[in-house]
């Protein structure tokens, strides 16, 4: 007679030992739960997360850290799979951190992005009563698969000198190149890199040029960049297109500028891929791997591309700030758009503005639109586009929040009757939330790609105005992640 074992209970959760478990909620950041009994934890369970599982999976996992209030574990083996479990599409789903929900149908991953949102909100202790609570948002049927994938219209591939190889890659016997890699990093590993044949994010088209310049590059003998040892010449490809045009940008980022061998891959792209526009080459000879640098050279082209959002079109040069999925932002913006209840007499502050996409969106409904964006080129962007779509009644001033937002701003542009926020990730400085609260504009509408982050700031605005939450929507822009963008409306009291 076989013995059935025990369940688990806390003291079991030591680092390094093999566990089972059914996942039975998913949590935040893409991960899953499952909930050990625990008697200090008033019936709610010790919690266990477990990345790359499912809810309704049930799981052999290694823990691999162990917490007061939580412990987290390593996904081994599925032992038996969830009803939401999918195909994933990807011949690299296992290893690359581009697109970790592949694993889950989309209706799913609807589902637990709307759970992920309200739940941020209700956690700082936010009142929905009363609230437009929608339904996510998810995307277009653009291209036979729901539109959840090709979606984006931005790219960064990183150059590596430490491939990561896949567990395939290794078990078919074959001998690779570790030393060239181009393609996107492994999670949780900055120094190394998948080398990359397809990617279903951008278009097909991009991951042919990522292939043909890999040949080309590596054919040169040019060196990629080595993350811990910081030399190479090679450290980043990042690839624009745009949705509504035909305009395509390759932006080569390099530790130096060397002409010679610019006007070598020129030549090339000229050749093998007429559609590029734009070719730019940045400077970035820090330690960061990103692809902002001290330096960008033109080479061919004008230097940006073209894309439309709603009826205006925009300039997007190599480091401005644009929605990455171009269809999924128009419908975000008109979200925006409606949650402010704009009047023709409103004058709206757009804070974090970008390249002012949001400013020209909802420049037609307002006597007045103020954009304020740190990163002066975006603000270059902006002011262009608005001439060349013949909006005059936006302004873009370029500074730090935190010492624009002030009494002299609201003097020389006038008091807002609207606010539109969209801050990074991150989230808005606590002064400028106060700022804001001083203020207090009659309506704002908060645009968050975190909303733990924004969940916070509301909280803190809250706490020093009267303001109602009016209305909430969670909008899908980047399916298969666990990524979800919020849009809240506040009314003052």
């Amino acid at each position: 007679m076989t013995e059935t074992p025990r369940p688990l209970v806390p003291s079991d959760l030591k680092r390094g030992r093999d566990i089972e478990l059914t996942l039975t909620d998913f949590a935040d950041r893409g991960k899953s739960l499952a909930r050990v009994p625990s008697p200090d934890k008033e019936g709610r369970g010790y919690v266990v997360f477990v990345a790359g599982a499912v809810p309704g999976d049930r799981v052999r996992a290694r823990v691999q850290k162990r917490k007061k209030g939580f412990a987290e574990a390593r996904l081994l083996e599925v032992l038996e799979p969830s009803d939401l479990r999918v195909q994933p599409r990807c011949e690299y789903f296992d290893a690359c951190g581009g697109c970790k929900w592949q694993h889950v149908g989309y209706p799913d991953q609807l589902a637990m992005k709307a759970e992920q949102t309200l739940s941020a909100l209700t956690r700082a202790g936010l009142d929905l009563e009363g609230a437009d609570v929608r339904p996510p948002l998810g995307a277009d049927d653009r291209d036979g698969s729901g539109g959840t994938y090709f979606y984006r219209n931005k790219m960064e591939f990183s150059f590596s000198a430490q491939r990561w190889l896949t567990d395939w890659e290794i078990a078919s016997g074959e001998e690779f190149d570790n030393d060239f890699a181009l393609g996107l990093h492994v999670p949780g590993r900055f120094d190394k890199v998948l080398d990359l044949k397809a990617c279903y994010l951008q278009s097909e088209w991009s991951a042919r040029l990522v292939n043909r310049v890999r040949d080309f590059v590596k054919g040169q003998q040019w060196t990629p960049w080595h993350t811990r040892e910081h030399r190479g010449y090679l450290r980043i490809m990042a690839v624009r297109t745009s949705a509504h045009t035909d305009d395509k940008m390759v932006n080569l980022v390099t530790t130096h500028h060397l002409p010679e061998r610019i006007k070598a891959l020129a030549g090339f792209l000229k050749a093998e891929f007429p559609e590029v526009t734009t070719f730019v080459n940045t400077i970035n000879s820090g330690v960061a791997q990103t692809a902002f640098g001290e330096a960008v050279h033109t080479v061919f082209g004008p230097g940006v591309i073209r894309d439309k959002m709603g009826e205006h079109t925009f300039e997007i040069a190599s480091n401005a700030f644009f929605q990455t999925n171009t269809v999924q932002a128009e419908r975000l913006y008109a979200v925006a758009k409606e949650f402010a209840n704009l009047k023709p007499a409103d004058v709206v502050y757009d804070l974090y503005c970008g390249a002012g996409t949001i400013s020209l969106f909802v420049s037609d409904a307002v006597e007045r639109v103020v954009g304020v964006e740190l990163v002066e080129e975006a603000v270059q962007n902006a002011r262009a586009s608005a001439r060349a779509n013949g909006v005059t009644n936006c302004e873009f001033v370029a500074g730090d929040m935190l010492e624009l937002f002030r009494p002299e701003l609201i003097e020389e542009h006038g008091r807002p009757d609207v606010l539109i926020v969209d801050p990074p990730r991150a989230g808005m400085h606590p002064k400028v939330v106060g700022q804001i609260a001083h203020l207090r504009p009659e309506r704002i509408v908060y645009v968050s790609c975190n909303p733990h982050t924004q969940a916070r700031d509301l909280a803190m605005l809250q706490e020093a105005a009267a303001y109602t939450i009016e209305a909430v929507q969670p909008v899908d822009m980047f399916p298969h992640t666990h990524h979800v963008e919020s849009v809240v409306g506040l009314r003052l009291a």
